[in-house]
């Protein structure tokens, strides 16, 4: 039997980074997918494979390469640790294959980490008839994103879980936003990996230097996705827009923009949206423009004219599902 397990990724609308200092963000799941199929092995080892050219095996957390060479653990390690945190939780010590094919690009911002380690969990408690709580996964992929994050928000496995909009805050968690009308964005993807431990840590600094100024600036965020939180409640894109466009202002103020992302902002906007911004951690990833339903493929195609990757995506009210084969 094999169990299957599918995460949706995720855009940030607006909070991005101020979300560490206790402010609030709206993120929404986006229909594209991290899939994890899961199936007995009769060892106690660990195989898993990506779609991305690694593989590997692992007994205990010894690992031996298949494909990818050194690098292959660097990509596997957080399947592994999510893995294992499902067996543990089980108490059914078993070896696994472990197959991961995923729509979500790799270190872009749009929570591929988060989403796989997720559906991981899932899967295995899918594999082993145990239906985890919305907690239980949360707990348990968090593991895998503090060895890939460092010190996560949270927020990437909180809508890998739940789907739709929500409204993520530390102090209150996960709070779901329920708005009936259509979201179309287009995603432009920049291509260039980054980390977002070592975003959150420049931010942490910046804030040393001037801790006055960056007190401001994170109060005026938390006003602003306030603000936003609003004009979705009322169904106001125009004004969501424009708030998504201050908020790149902000992001870009605390350092974590780069040329690239605000030459893609920058397109979008003259291209007809009604808002664009950096959405994850910036320093490359993605950006996210709000569009009209009728305009999604000319903001797409200004992106790809300034060399972007144009994903044109749409809000997906379901989080993480499983089955079986």
């Amino acid at each position: 039997m094999k169990a299957i397990a599918a995460a949706p990724g995720k855009v940030i609308l607006a909070g991005e980074h101020f979300v560490v200092y206790g402010e609030p963000a709206i993120v929404m799941a986006v229909d594209c997918f991290a899939n994890v199929i899961v199936e007995h092995r009769h060892d106690k080892c660990f195989y898993i494979k990506s779609d991305l050219g690694f593989s590997g095996f692992y007994s205990k957390e010894r690992f031996k390469p298949e494909s990818g060479g050194i690098e292959a653990r660097t990509l596997l390690e957080p399947i592994r640790i999510s893995a294992q945190a499902a067996i543990d939780r089980i108490n059914n010590p078993t070896g696994l294959n472990i197959t991961i094919k995923s729509e979500i690009p790799v270190a872009a911002g749009l929570g591929s980490s988060g989403a796989l380690a997720v559906a991981t969990v899932a899967a295995v408690g899918k594999l082993f008839n145990v239906n985890f709580t919305n907690e239980e996964l949360f707990n348990l992929s968090f593991r895998a994103e503090r060895f890939v994050h460092k010190k996560p928000s949270g927020v990437d496995q909180a809508i890998a879980i739940n789907g739709g909009l929500i409204v993520f805050q530390k102090e209150k968690g996960v709070t779901p936003l329920n708005v009936i009308s259509e979201i179309p964005i287009v995603i432009g993807n920049t291509g260039e990996p980054r980390k977002t431990g070592d975003l959150v840590n420049a931010v942490k600094k910046r804030r040393e230097r001037f801790p006055q100024i960056l007190a401001s600036l994170i109060k005026a965020a938390g006003q602003l996705t306030t603000d936003a939180i609003k004009a979705l409640k009322s169904c106001d894109l125009e004004r969501l827009g424009e708030l998504m466009s201050i908020n790149h202002g902000l992001l870009v103020s605390i350092g974590v923009a780069n040329k690239t992302l605000d030459k893609y902002v920058h397109a979008a906007l003259e291209a007809g949206a009604l808002g664009a911004k950096l959405t994850g951690a910036g320093g490359g990833g993605c950006m996210v423009a709000l569009t009209t339903l009728n305009n999604s493929e000319n903001i797409a195609d200004a992106i790809r004219k300034v060399g972007g990757e144009p994903i044109i995506a749409k809000k997906i009210e379901e989080g993480v599902k499983t089955w079986t084969q």
